[in-house]
């Protein structure tokens, strides 16, 4: 019997509604949300791909490359988080965590004294940013990243900025940046330079929006300039993630590392956004769905529900909090039942 039920795609924070198509108990396929506010019918290639988490999921838990059982793996944990000392384990939290779980893992790391990081792609919470709609009524839109490629449905306002007779102007690293085909003016520079040559033209009925920056000095350019702007940023709760954690810069992520013997990751891929040597790592421990680069070097798999699995929220770009709740039921255990086990 097919079911269709209502969720949030979890591929990055702009928020679209997914529908997914559940035949005979298992999920087979995805479709956008017609009524959905923000994507309203259309849903970007990560969204559509984004139920591969759920079927390739973990089926058992791992501790040194061969499968066992998950209370056995979270023993292990305990013998190596009551082996080491509290200041040299680090805690990494994830935009790809909920609400819900972000909380309980900052309570479960502070009652520790573990050291508690989250990296938000090198961006910050900015207080007070810009809507989508803005976006698309906005006089001029200075475009960091290419976000027609990477958040097509952010994407999607900037086309409708530049059908309102808008100025896009455009930086990118890359020089075949989608985005560069519907703008007036492109760039290849830096995002400090990109600013300051445009300092005259941005005024309050300009806006940006971006998905990368260089350096946190940028981020300080951007707050100060006086525009309205958007961080949108690859992981789906990263922005409620920092009305609960602060964020770290990627030097500051790479000094705490350089300090960790015990590494607990929860449901995220560090490995594959930070460059650095995690061989001088002791122990890494992953708390994950499926498989990433992160849990290839880890020492200890913990699987963790999908977000199609548990009931949360995610807070969107723009700062609104969407709920959503299980399509599919689960023998696996969410993140919080995990923090109950390790809390014994």
């Amino acid at each position: 019997m097919l079911e269709i039920k209502h969720t949030l795609c979890p591929s990055c924070s702009v928020g679209c509604g997914l529908n997914v198509i559940i035949d005979n108990g298992e999920i087979v396929g995805t479709f956008p949300y017609k009524r959905h506010p923000v994507n309203a019918g259309k849903n970007c290639l990560n969204g559509r791909n984004s139920i591969e988490s759920y079927q390739n999921k973990f089926k058992k838990a791992i501790v040194s490359k061969s499968e066992t059982d998950v209370d056995k793996a979270i023993s292990e944990v305990l013998k190596e988080l009551n082996s080491a000392d509290n200041s040299d384990v680090t805690i990494i939290c994830s935009g790809n965590n909920d609400i819900e779980e972000i909380k309980a893992i900052k309570e479960f790391g502070e009652s520790k004294n573990y050291n508690i990081a989250f990296y938000a792609d090198n961006l910050k919470d900015f207080s007070d940013v810009a809507s989508y709609d803005e976006i698309a009524n906005a006089d001029k839109v200075f475009v960091i990243g290419d976000l027609l490629y990477e958040n097509p449905l952010i994407g999607r306002r900037i086309v409708h900025a530049k059908q309102n007779n808008a100025k896009i102007y455009a930086l990118d690293k890359n020089e075949n940046s989608i985005t560069f085909n519907i703008a007036d003016e492109i760039s290849n520079s830096t995002v400090q330079e990109f600013l300051d040559n445009n300092a005259s033209n941005i005024d309050d009925n300009s806006l940006i929006v971006f998905n990368y920056v260089d350096s946190q000095d940028d981020l300080d350019k951007i707050e100060s300039l006086n525009c309205k702007c958007l961080p949108v940023f690859s992981k789906s709760n990263s922005k409620g993630t920092l009305s609960i954690i602060e964020s770290k810069s990627l030097d500051e992520m790479i000094d705490l590392l350089d300090n960790t013997k015990v590494l607990l990751v929860f449901n995220d891929d560090i490995a594959n956004e930070i460059d650095f040597d995690f061989g001088k790592i002791s122990k890494i421990i992953s708390f994950a769905p499926s498989s990433n680069k992160t849990t290839e070097i880890s020492d200890i798999i913990i699987p963790t529900k999908t977000w199609l699995e548990k009931d949360g929220s995610f807070v969107n770009a723009m700062g609104e909090t969407q709920m959503f709740t299980a399509a599919i039921e689960s023998d696996a255990l969410s993140e919080i039942e995990i923090i109950e086990k390790l809390n014994g």
